[in-house]
């Protein structure tokens, strides 16, 4: 089914040059371990964070205060150790043997300086990739990036991507202007709507409306709630699913295990009437520990009809059963509503972006998640997880949407009225042990999925009326055209493996593989009529359908990661990725654009070669390239239907190569130069180049051309600046024009339907602030400071159709209280 000739290619190069380090000396590796207490009382400290900057891992002591580093070889390390209210400490040591390293903190009393922990944490934890192994999961030689959000100095409240992704090298990004309500990002290619090319998950389980069926993510935890966000590229596909662009992981806050109670309030306001309330609640009583939050966002958006509220909750329970297992519960709901104000044509947006004539669009989101995890630890290197998840939710959109998107709302006519409503659940087990061969130790990993969905989507006409009304009207307007009703009842079983194989101290191979069965279905009818000239109906019937398409395929994929020392790693992985066609393709009806009725999944794979670590404590670097290959690419292209008719159809375009070079960069400036701690200073660069050709295609005027949503040129770069209690970070991001169609079409100012051209090229600087004063911090920053007008996005459907505008110049403050 997927062809294997490229990936072969690849793969045996790699497992080429993974048995040609074999012949590498073994040598006997080491345990570090110690103990962490407070200088003035001798008391163990829990929860402290043990860092070793030569192998880019932490650690954290537990309650006895004692911290372990296991299979070190020999050679010299550095630790780094974070405690609150204690001063930082490093030591370095040479390891020849199992050894002891304990540390006697020095305690910062009254002057606890919250800002400068924070800056001092950033300083050692500035560039963090997953480990080889975190819980019952392998990150072993793959491309992965953790956002550390505690560590930022940016517009939180309002969940402002380009600054919260910005070390998160050459991701697409759409901004939604709806204070984060939604997270739409892409990369290499991929179409950034709702990050639906991303496995998207929250403490490791499924968020999305459909994980096969309809993979968009209407709901995103705030960032104000996220302890970090795992971003691995397409080699996730053998662990967490199929997709092209890899896995998303949001994490949220964990129970203070310290406290028994712990409060955190944060009220913020903005631009265009904008208020957030966020508060937690987090502790642990016992054996039990709990962190709940809620979250109220409301605003009018900078242009008129774009109002939004919504209401977010979130509880965390978890209860430990003995030394060895865990049982966690998890309950997530969100609710919003918002108004669209609908597209622009280019020639609209030039004369005024903040323009909209639509008033009667609107969008609402009810997303209920609920998961149950129980982790259980057989021995010291062997783990067991079993999640099962739920997810109840719908999302309803209304509103005036015709083709050409600058012709006036007729109040006279019915809106289009599309309603999804999403029930799924699923179970994921894992187990994963440590053994050891040939002298060396080595990581197994073996899991399942089982996945099922009944999903629903009607559409039909709306009421005439401009309120959020999302009611068919169906009997007032029994000749509406778009009309369907379906059901979706999709079906996946999954199995995995993967082993992190050590040839030698220095070089490891980690195979995989993953064995999926989707079965897809589509139950249902829509209608289908046709009218004269007149607009007399001339045929009305329903269309029955009844599809089923089953398949059952192997992915593979191999990594290897070598270590020359214990600052640099070289890493590389290639995985073989497939994306199944969703509902939305099968039977939405979009006044737009048509759908191939011919259409069918697409498959590929993506190949990663890279370096990453450090040059002391001063720069941390991953230098990349990588290499994506689409069969069957889906897309939207021109077809000529007649002399005088061009439509837009959505399709299979054919096979497509995106290749480049990402490249991150972080800089301690002030500590090259000075040993003053009251001060800090660093830079950051994100640099993506990248190249894309249709390679081969049926369709006409494709092939040769560029692939959409990829900017040759996709830059991030800042300052992040503090003196004592003041912290600030000055953002710059440009990219480069990019296309949104097949065919390469150009910016059209006579073009009515605003869905069709390039992005222009675009730039954006961003400044934030932050000062804390004992219980209490102060945010606030300029986004967009040079108020420049641009835009990310053509909508095809929702939020459009059109030119989607960026906002202005916008201001927010933010008041922190942590009780």
């Amino acid at each position: 089914m997927i062809p294997y000739k490229d990936f072969k290619f690849f793969a045996l190069l790699i497992v080429f040059f993974a048995f040609a380090k074999t012949a590498q000396a073994q040598q006997t590796q080491y345990n570090l371990t110690g103990t962490l207490t407070a200088a003035n009382t001798g008391e163990p400290i829990s929860n402290a964070e043990v860092f070793c900057l030569e192998i880019g891992r932490k650690v954290e002591t537990d309650a006895s205060g004692t911290y372990t580093f296991n299979g070190l070889s020999e050679g010299s390390y550095t630790l780094n150790v974070f405690a609150l209210a204690f001063e930082l400490a490093e030591k370095s040591i040479t390891l020849s043997s199992d050894t002891r390293l304990d540390f006697a903190l020095d305690s910062l009393g009254e002057n606890l300086n919250e800002v400068m922990i924070t800056a001092r944490k950033r300083k050692i934890f500035a560039l963090r990739q997953l480990k080889p192994v975190e819980g019952t999961a392998i990150y072993a030689g793959k491309k992965s990036e953790v956002v550390q959000v505690e560590n930022l100095t940016a517009n939180l409240a309002s969940g402002t991507a380009r600054q919260i992704y910005a070390q998160v090298v050459g991701l697409n990004i759409y901004e939604n202007n709806d204070a984060g309500l939604q997270l739409n990002i892409g990369g290499r290619g991929l179409d950034p709507n709702r990050s639906a090319n991303f496995n998207t998950r929250q403490n490791g389980y499924d968020i999305s409306a459909d994980v096969l069926g309809y993979p968009e993510s209407y709901y995103t935890p705030p960032a104000e709630a996220l302890e970090s966000i795992e971003v691995v590229r397409g080699a996730a596909s053998l662990q967490y699913g199929t997709q092209f662009g890899g896995l998303i992981n949001f994490k949220l806050k964990q129970p203070n295990p310290d406290k028994k109670l712990e409060w955190t309030s944060r009220q913020t306001l903005g631009s265009y009437n904008l208020f957030t309330s966020f508060n937690s609640l987090s502790g642990t009583v016992d054996n039990t520990g709990y962190y709940a939050y809620f979250n109220y966002k409301k605003g009018d958006g900078f242009r008129p009809n774009s109002g939004f509220d919504s209401y977010n909750a979130y509880l965390h329970l978890d209860q430990k059963i003995g030394d060895k297992t865990k049982l966690i519960f998890e309950g997530s709901y969100l609710y919003y509503l918002a108004q669209q104000a609908g597209g622009l044509t280019d020639s609209q947006f030039e004369e005024d972006p903040t323009f909209s004539n639509r008033s009667r669009n609107w969008f609402a989101v009810d997303w209920k998640l609920f998961a149950l995890r129980l982790e259980h630890a057989f021995s010291e290197k062997t783990d067991f997880s079993l999640q099962l998840f739920a997810l109840d939710a719908s999302r309803k959109t209304v509103g005036f949407r015709v083709n050409r998107v600058n012709q006036p709302d007729d109040f006279s006519e019915p809106r289009d009225l599309i309603v999804g409503d999403f029930k799924n659940w699923g179970a994921e087990a894992r187990f994963l042990t440590r053994y050891n061969l040939f002298g060396k130790e080595h990581t197994f990993l073996v899991g399942s999925k089982y996945y099922q969905s009944r999903n629903e989507s009607q559409q039909g006409p709306g009421t005439t009326a401009s309120d959020a009304d999302f009611n068919f009207a169906t009997a007032d307007f029994p000749n509406y055209e778009r009309q369907s009703d379906y059901t979706f009842p999709n079906l996946n079983l999954a199995a995995f493996s993967e082993t992190i194989i050590n040839l030698s101290k220095k070089f490891s191979v980690t195979p995989g593989a993953r064995l999926e069965y989707i079965n897809t279905r589509a139950q249902g009818s829509f209608k289908r009529i046709n009218t004269d000239n007149a607009g007399n109906v001339i045929l009305d019937e329903d269309i029955e359908e009844d599809r089923n398409f089953e398949r059952t395929f192997v992915l593979l994929g191999v990594g290897t990661s070598y270590k020359p020392s214990k600052a640099l790693e070289f890493y590389s992985n290639i995985s073989q990725n497939y994306r199944s066609v969703t509902f939305d393709d099968i039977r939405i009806v979009n006044p737009t654009f048509q759908i191939d009725e011919g259409i069918t999944d697409e498959d590929g794979y993506t190949f990663d070669l890279g370096a990453r670590g450090r040059i002391g404590s001063l720069l941390s670097y991953d230098v990349g390239a990588f290499y994506l290959r689409y069969q069957d690419r889906l897309g939207i292209v021109l077809e000529e239907e007649s002399d005088i008719l061009v439509v837009q159809r959505r399709g299979n375009i054919g096979d497509a190569s995106i290749y480049g070079v990402e490249t991150f960069v972080d800089y301690n400036i002030w500590d090259t130069f000075s040993s003053n701690r009251d001060f800090s200073l660093r830079l950051f660069g994100n640099l993506a180049l990248t190249q894309s050709e249709y390679t081969a295609s049926e369709k006409p005027n494709v092939a040769g051309k560029q692939v959409e949503f990829i900017p040759d040129v996709n830059l991030k770069t800042g300052i992040n600046f503090g003196f004592k209690n003041l912290l600030g970070s000055l953002q710059y991001t440009y990219l480069s024009k990019q296309f949104t169609d097949a065919t390469n079409s150009e910016r059209d100012f006579s073009n009515t339907s605003g869905i069709i051209g390039e992005i222009p090229a675009y730039d954006i600087l961003d400044l934030s602030l932050s000062y804390t004063y004992k219980k209490f911090r102060l945010e606030t920053g300029i986004n967009n400071l040079l108020d420049n007008s641009y835009f990310v996005r053509r909508a095809t459907g929702y939020p459009g159709p059109g030119i989607i505008p960026s906002q202005p110049r916008t201001w927010y403050a933010t008041l922190q209280f942590k009780l």
